[in-house]
């Protein structure tokens, strides 16, 4: 018998949905809530390593995301230069295995609602427009006061809600979210034929500058710059910024169009990591509650997707929820994303200093750790 019966899972974003996926599929008892009055991900194209993959295979999600998307299994670079000379083609690792895509591009929202709707579909209570007011761990238990007034009782509460956690903040985690330093925009768009996979720019008018395919007809871009502070704009001085970013590059640049501000998302580069248990008592975050790297090695879902597997599988296999289940889970996760939080940070660290580091061997020593199953 699991170690749970009745689980409330704070938070219905991917680690979110994932864990309840999870639970419910085992047989718990799983009330997913989320305070967005409805659901629909934010955010714009989103790139998933093989590692992600296999667990979305496992939560049984990857056939349904796989015609909604587009994989491939190499990486190019190319220059920042007027014809944007193509310098290296790089076969990318498998991480999830040799039956999966290395890397595969989606759009951020059809994979939300993939998991939301098999989070549904396996018995998990999915109620958007709903929080807490109040956690009081116990001993054996965790009593809850929601929005609505009422009170439940869970074996365990998973904090899944984000950078900026209610959940950690009601537990006393303090965490401190700091900017890297590197704005990024991102953009959908339609793909041209000459887009086929993920290519990037590093150095020359930006950070980073990229695209990857999501589908036969459609890709998403990114041009990640030093922060302008330009204030508030409007929509059509937003397309203004992408147009003039996006100007000097060229290659298969020079073919894409941006025509539609609605479809352009602006974020910064955030980090932080909980470098010690993410757990009190039986509250426990995960995801991007717990750590948030920058993009740069495409490895924030698959992190958070992680998490919630292993959390899964242990409160399913443990006889009792004690303090070695919470030390074998800290065992399992912290070191691995660790690594990757820290590789992530490196490469921003040198695209800042304008220092051409080891990059492939970069991609080589995380891809060697991940390729592992969590």
């Amino acid at each position: 018998m699991p170690a749970v019966r009745k689980v409330l899972v704070v938070g219905a974003g991917i680690a979110g949905a994932a864990a309840a996926i999870r639970l419910a599929t085992g047989g718990v008892a799983v009330d997913l809530i989320d305070a967005l009055p409805e659901a629909g991900a934010t955010g714009s194209g989103i790139t998933l390593q093989g590692n992600a993959l296999r667990v979305l295979r496992e939560l049984g999600v990857w056939d349904r995301l796989r015609p909604r998307g587009h994989g491939f299994d190499s990486l190019g670079i190319r220059a920042p230069d007027a014809y944007g000379t193509l310098l290296a083609e790089m076969t990318d690792f498998r991480t999830g295995g040799a039956d999966l895509p290395a890397t595969f591009g989606t759009y951020r929202p059809v994979l939300a609602q993939l998991l939301l709707e098999r989070a549904a579909r396996v018995g998990a209570r999915v109620r958007f427009g709903t929080s807490f007011t109040a956690i009081r761990p116990d001993g054996d238990g965790v009593e809850v006061t929601l929005t609505d007034h009422r009170t439940a009782r869970y074996d365990v509460v998973i904090g899944a809600d984000g950078v900026r956690s209610a959940v950690r903040r009601e537990i006393g985690i303090d965490l401190v979210t700091r900017d890297v330093g590197i704005d990024i925009w991102r953009v959908v768009t339609a793909r041209p034929a000459s887009v086929h996979r993920t290519e990037l720019i590093l150095g020359g008018p930006l950070h980073i500058a990229g695209y990857c395919p999501t589908g036969p007809e459609s890709m998403y871009v990114y041009l990640a710059e030093t922060p302008q502070h330009r204030g508030p704009l409007s929509p059509a001085e937003s397309l203004a910024v992408v147009r003039s970013l996006a100007a000097p590059l060229h290659g298969p640049w020079d073919e894409i169009e941006f025509d539609d501000p609605a479809r352009i998302h602006f974020t910064r580069f955030q980090t932080h990591l909980l470098d010690g248990p993410w757990n009190r008592g039986r509250v426990v975050v995960i995801g991007d509650a717990a750590h948030a790297a920058p993009p740069t090695l495409a490895q924030g879902a698959a992190m958070s997707l992680e998490d919630a597997a292993v959390l899964g599988d242990l409160l399913l296999t443990a006889p009792v929820v004690d303090d070695a289940l919470w030390t074998e889970f800290t065992a399992r996760r912290l070191a691995r994303v660790r690594t990757v939080v820290g590789a992530s940070l490196q490469m921003c660290q040198w695209l800042l200093d304008g220092v051409r580091g080891d990059v492939p061997g970069l991609h080589a020593e995380v891809a060697a750790l991940v390729s592992q199953p969590a």
